[in-house]
Protein backbone atom coordinates (compact mmCIF):
# COMPACT_ATOMS: atom_id res chain seq x y z
CA UNK A 1 0.00 0.00 0.00
CA UNK A 2 1.34 3.41 -0.14
CA UNK A 3 1.70 5.23 2.64
CA UNK A 4 0.33 9.05 2.70
CA UNK A 5 -0.92 9.44 6.10
CA UNK A 6 0.76 8.40 9.66
CA UNK A 7 -2.21 6.14 10.39
CA UNK A 8 -1.28 3.92 6.93
CA UNK A 9 2.22 2.59 8.90
CA UNK A 10 0.67 0.43 11.42
CA UNK A 11 -2.28 -0.86 8.60
CA UNK A 12 0.92 -1.32 6.44
CA UNK A 13 3.01 -3.47 8.73
CA UNK A 14 -0.33 -5.42 9.21
CA UNK A 15 -0.68 -6.34 5.85
CA UNK A 16 3.26 -7.05 4.88
CA UNK A 17 5.00 -7.79 7.71
CA UNK A 18 2.84 -8.32 11.16
CA UNK A 19 4.89 -9.10 14.72
CA UNK A 20 4.02 -10.32 17.73
CA UNK A 21 5.89 -8.03 19.19
CA UNK A 22 4.80 -4.64 17.51
CA UNK A 23 4.94 -2.86 21.05
CA UNK A 24 6.16 -4.34 24.13
CA UNK A 25 6.06 -2.29 27.53
CA UNK A 26 7.31 -3.53 30.82
CA UNK A 27 3.81 -3.90 32.97
CA UNK A 28 4.20 -4.93 37.01
CA UNK A 29 7.92 -6.63 35.75
CA UNK A 30 6.73 -8.39 33.30
CA UNK A 31 7.69 -7.75 29.46
CA UNK A 32 3.98 -7.35 27.77
CA UNK A 33 3.83 -7.56 24.19
CA UNK A 34 1.30 -6.04 21.84
CA UNK A 35 1.11 -7.61 18.13
CA UNK A 36 0.64 -5.75 14.95
CA UNK A 37 -2.98 -7.06 14.92
CA UNK A 38 -4.19 -6.26 18.14
CA UNK A 39 -2.00 -2.56 18.21
CA UNK A 40 -4.70 -1.90 14.76
CA UNK A 41 -7.30 -3.12 16.43
CA UNK A 42 -7.26 -1.34 19.21
CA UNK A 43 -6.26 1.67 17.69
CA UNK A 44 -9.46 1.29 15.60
CA UNK A 45 -11.80 0.51 18.89
CA UNK A 46 -10.17 3.95 20.40
CA UNK A 47 -11.00 5.35 16.73
CA UNK A 48 -14.85 4.18 17.46
CA UNK A 49 -14.55 5.17 21.43
CA UNK A 50 -13.84 8.85 20.66
CA UNK A 51 -16.73 9.13 17.82
CA UNK A 52 -18.76 7.72 20.62
CA UNK A 53 -18.07 10.70 22.90
CA UNK A 54 -18.60 12.83 19.94
CA UNK A 55 -15.24 13.88 18.97
CA UNK A 56 -15.31 15.22 15.33
CA UNK A 57 -12.09 16.06 12.96
CA UNK A 58 -10.10 18.90 13.94
CA UNK A 59 -10.56 18.41 17.62
CA UNK A 60 -7.87 18.44 19.84
CA UNK A 61 -7.08 15.64 22.13
CA UNK A 62 -3.31 16.40 24.48
CA UNK A 63 -1.38 12.89 25.70
CA UNK A 64 1.43 13.43 28.16
CA UNK A 65 2.90 10.40 29.58
CA UNK A 66 6.23 9.93 32.02
CA UNK A 67 7.46 7.21 30.22
CA UNK A 68 7.24 5.79 26.92
CA UNK A 69 4.49 3.24 26.77
CA UNK A 70 2.32 1.21 24.29
CA UNK A 71 -0.79 2.84 24.99
CA UNK A 72 0.39 6.11 24.07
CA UNK A 73 0.54 4.55 19.95
CA UNK A 74 -3.12 3.35 20.24
CA UNK A 75 -4.19 6.83 21.62
CA UNK A 76 -2.24 8.26 18.81
CA UNK A 77 -2.86 6.64 16.10
CA UNK A 78 -6.92 6.22 16.79
CA UNK A 79 -6.92 9.75 17.80
CA UNK A 80 -5.87 10.77 13.84
CA UNK A 81 -8.15 7.84 12.16
CA UNK A 82 -11.25 10.19 13.36
CA UNK A 83 -9.45 13.42 11.86
CA UNK A 84 -8.91 14.75 15.02
CA UNK A 85 -5.37 16.46 16.29
CA UNK A 86 -2.92 15.07 18.85
CA UNK A 87 -1.31 17.62 21.47
CA UNK A 88 1.55 15.46 23.06
CA UNK A 89 3.00 17.30 25.96
CA UNK A 90 5.65 17.12 28.31
CA UNK A 91 5.43 15.45 31.62
CA UNK A 92 7.35 18.05 33.25
CA UNK A 93 5.28 20.76 32.41
CA UNK A 94 4.01 23.28 35.25
CA UNK A 95 0.62 24.04 35.91
CA UNK A 96 0.79 27.02 34.48
CA UNK A 97 2.00 25.89 31.70
CA UNK A 98 -0.71 22.82 30.55
CA UNK A 99 -3.29 25.91 31.91
CA UNK A 100 -1.98 27.64 28.96
CA UNK A 101 -1.31 24.76 26.68
CA UNK A 102 -4.77 23.16 27.26
CA UNK A 103 -6.23 26.56 26.62
CA UNK A 104 -4.11 27.41 23.41
CA UNK A 105 -5.06 24.45 21.87
CA UNK A 106 -8.62 24.19 23.55
CA UNK A 107 -7.74 20.73 23.70
CA UNK A 108 -11.46 18.60 24.53
CA UNK A 109 -9.76 15.51 26.25
CA UNK A 110 -6.45 14.72 27.70
CA UNK A 111 -5.35 11.78 28.73
CA UNK A 112 -2.23 11.08 31.09
CA UNK A 113 -0.03 8.37 32.40
CA UNK A 114 -0.24 8.67 35.91
CA UNK A 115 -1.78 9.98 39.21
CA UNK A 116 1.26 12.70 39.49
CA UNK A 117 -0.10 13.83 35.64
CA UNK A 118 -3.55 13.79 36.95
CA UNK A 119 -3.40 15.76 39.86
CA UNK A 120 -0.73 18.58 37.87
CA UNK A 121 -4.23 18.65 35.24
CA UNK A 122 -7.25 18.55 37.47
CA UNK A 123 -5.89 21.43 39.56
CA UNK A 124 -6.12 23.46 36.16
CA UNK A 125 -9.35 21.56 34.75
CA UNK A 126 -11.88 24.50 35.46
CA UNK A 127 -9.61 27.00 34.49
CA UNK A 128 -10.19 25.43 30.34
CA UNK A 129 -13.26 26.27 29.13
CA UNK A 130 -13.03 23.28 26.11
CA UNK A 131 -11.51 20.88 28.37
CA UNK A 132 -14.37 17.91 29.30
CA UNK A 133 -12.75 14.67 30.18
CA UNK A 134 -9.36 13.75 31.69
CA UNK A 135 -8.50 10.08 31.33
CA UNK A 136 -5.69 7.70 32.35
CA UNK A 137 -3.51 4.95 31.48
CA UNK A 138 -2.56 4.23 34.74
CA UNK A 139 -5.37 2.64 37.71
CA UNK A 140 -6.41 5.72 39.42
CA UNK A 141 -9.68 5.56 41.62
CA UNK A 142 -12.16 7.93 40.66
CA UNK A 143 -10.58 8.54 37.12
CA UNK A 144 -11.99 7.50 33.96
CA UNK A 145 -9.57 4.80 32.15
CA UNK A 146 -8.37 4.94 29.02
CA UNK A 147 -10.14 1.54 28.49
CA UNK A 148 -13.26 3.17 28.98
CA UNK A 149 -12.93 4.41 25.37
CA UNK A 150 -11.75 1.52 23.93
CA UNK A 151 -14.83 -0.36 25.44
CA UNK A 152 -16.94 2.20 23.92
CA UNK A 153 -15.78 1.04 20.80
CA UNK A 154 -15.59 -2.50 21.37
CA UNK A 155 -18.69 -2.60 19.05
CA UNK A 156 -16.94 -2.94 15.18
CA UNK A 157 -20.33 -2.67 13.51
CA UNK A 158 -19.61 1.23 13.37
CA UNK A 159 -15.90 0.55 11.81
CA UNK A 160 -17.13 1.96 8.06
CA UNK A 161 -17.75 5.16 9.61
CA UNK A 162 -14.42 5.19 10.50
CA UNK A 163 -13.44 3.93 7.48
CA UNK A 164 -15.15 6.63 5.71
CA UNK A 165 -13.17 9.63 7.50
CA UNK A 166 -9.88 8.02 7.01
CA UNK A 167 -10.47 8.43 3.40
CA UNK A 168 -11.23 11.78 3.53
CA UNK A 169 -8.09 12.36 5.51
CA UNK A 170 -5.27 13.93 3.27
CA UNK A 171 -1.87 14.53 3.51
CA UNK A 172 -1.69 17.92 3.91
CA UNK A 173 -4.27 18.04 6.91
CA UNK A 174 -3.05 18.48 10.01
CA UNK A 175 -1.82 15.68 12.34
CA UNK A 176 -0.64 17.17 15.30
CA UNK A 177 0.03 20.27 17.16
CA UNK A 178 3.27 20.23 19.12
CA UNK A 179 4.30 22.73 21.44
CA UNK A 180 7.61 24.15 21.87
CA UNK A 181 9.36 24.05 25.15
CA UNK A 182 9.27 28.09 25.39
CA UNK A 183 12.44 28.84 26.68
CA UNK A 184 12.27 32.16 24.97
CA UNK A 185 8.99 32.47 26.08
CA UNK A 186 5.29 31.26 26.05
CA UNK A 187 5.46 27.68 24.17
CA UNK A 188 4.44 28.06 20.88
CA UNK A 189 2.35 25.28 19.01
CA UNK A 190 3.76 23.71 15.76
CA UNK A 191 1.22 22.62 13.11
CA UNK A 192 2.72 19.04 11.36
CA UNK A 193 0.27 17.61 8.73
CA UNK A 194 0.96 13.90 8.28
CA UNK A 195 2.72 14.52 5.05
CA UNK A 196 5.55 16.58 6.96
CA UNK A 197 6.14 13.42 9.05
CA UNK A 198 5.68 10.91 6.69
CA UNK A 199 7.86 12.43 4.54
CA UNK A 200 10.87 12.44 6.88
CA UNK A 201 9.95 8.54 7.74
CA UNK A 202 10.41 7.57 3.93
CA UNK A 203 13.62 9.65 3.30
CA UNK A 204 15.30 8.12 6.27
CA UNK A 205 14.95 4.61 5.37
CA UNK A 206 17.88 4.51 2.99
CA UNK A 207 19.79 6.24 6.19
CA UNK A 208 19.06 2.63 8.15
CA UNK A 209 21.43 0.07 8.45
CA UNK A 210 19.86 -3.49 7.01
CA UNK A 211 19.06 -5.11 10.44
CA UNK A 212 17.86 -8.98 10.52
CA UNK A 213 14.45 -10.58 10.41
CA UNK A 214 12.29 -9.66 14.06
CA UNK A 215 14.85 -6.80 15.00
CA UNK A 216 14.50 -4.97 18.35
CA UNK A 217 14.74 -0.95 19.12
CA UNK A 218 14.60 -0.16 22.56
CA UNK A 219 12.81 3.68 22.95
CA UNK A 220 13.55 5.52 25.93
CA UNK A 221 13.51 9.28 23.98
CA UNK A 222 10.23 11.29 25.09
CA UNK A 223 7.75 10.01 22.57
CA UNK A 224 6.19 13.37 22.38
CA UNK A 225 9.23 15.04 21.16
CA UNK A 226 9.37 15.09 17.24
CA UNK A 227 12.46 13.04 16.72
CA UNK A 228 11.46 10.11 18.87
CA UNK A 229 8.24 9.94 17.51
CA UNK A 230 9.27 10.17 14.19
CA UNK A 231 11.44 7.24 14.55
CA UNK A 232 8.65 4.98 16.17
CA UNK A 233 6.90 5.46 12.95
CA UNK A 234 10.38 4.45 11.16
CA UNK A 235 10.60 1.55 12.85
CA UNK A 236 6.75 0.34 12.52
CA UNK A 237 7.79 0.95 8.77
CA UNK A 238 10.34 -1.35 8.89
CA UNK A 239 8.80 -4.20 10.44
CA UNK A 240 11.55 -3.30 13.97
CA UNK A 241 9.67 -4.29 17.25
CA UNK A 242 9.74 -1.11 19.63
CA UNK A 243 10.28 -2.19 23.29
CA UNK A 244 9.97 1.03 25.44
CA UNK A 245 12.46 1.27 28.36
CA UNK A 246 11.18 1.71 32.26
CA UNK A 247 13.20 4.80 32.73
CA UNK A 248 16.21 5.93 31.99
CA UNK A 249 17.36 5.27 35.19
CA UNK A 250 16.97 1.59 34.19
CA UNK A 251 17.57 2.07 30.63
CA UNK A 252 21.55 0.01 31.24
CA UNK A 253 19.00 -3.37 32.72
CA UNK A 254 16.20 -3.22 30.04
CA UNK A 255 19.65 -2.96 27.43
CA UNK A 256 20.31 -6.09 28.84
CA UNK A 257 16.70 -7.93 28.80
CA UNK A 258 16.07 -6.46 25.49
CA UNK A 259 19.24 -6.86 23.52
CA UNK A 260 18.49 -4.73 21.09
CA UNK A 261 20.12 -4.24 17.54
CA UNK A 262 18.86 -0.51 17.74
CA UNK A 263 18.60 2.68 19.62
CA UNK A 264 18.28 6.22 19.26
CA UNK A 265 20.25 8.41 21.62
CA UNK A 266 21.75 12.11 22.08
CA UNK A 267 25.13 12.55 22.78
CA UNK A 268 24.71 13.42 26.52
CA UNK A 269 23.72 9.86 27.20
CA UNK A 270 26.88 8.92 25.21
CA UNK A 271 28.78 11.20 27.41
CA UNK A 272 27.01 9.28 30.85
CA UNK A 273 27.90 5.95 29.44
CA UNK A 274 31.35 6.45 28.81
CA UNK A 275 32.19 8.36 32.05
CA UNK A 276 30.09 5.03 33.76
CA UNK A 277 32.54 2.85 32.56
CA UNK A 278 35.44 5.00 32.75
CA UNK A 279 35.04 6.20 36.33
CA UNK A 280 34.10 2.19 37.20
CA UNK A 281 37.71 1.44 35.38
CA UNK A 282 39.68 4.50 37.20
CA UNK A 283 37.89 3.25 40.57
CA UNK A 284 39.18 -0.62 39.59
CA UNK A 285 42.70 -0.09 38.95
Amino acid sequence: MEIKRLFDFPQNQLENNPREDALVSKVNGTWVKTSTQEYVAKANAFSRGLLQLGIKPQDKIAIVTSTNRTEWNICDIGIQQVGAISVPLYPTLSEDDFDYILNNAECKFIIVSDKGLYDTVVAVKDKVSTLVGIYSFDEIAGVPNYKEILDLGEDNSTQHEVDSIKEMIKPSDMATLIYTSGTTGRPKGVVLTHENIVSDVLMSVDRIPDFPNHAIALSFLPINHVFERMLIYLYQHLSIGIWYAESIDKLGDNMKEVKPHVMTVVPRLVEKVYDKIYNTGASAG
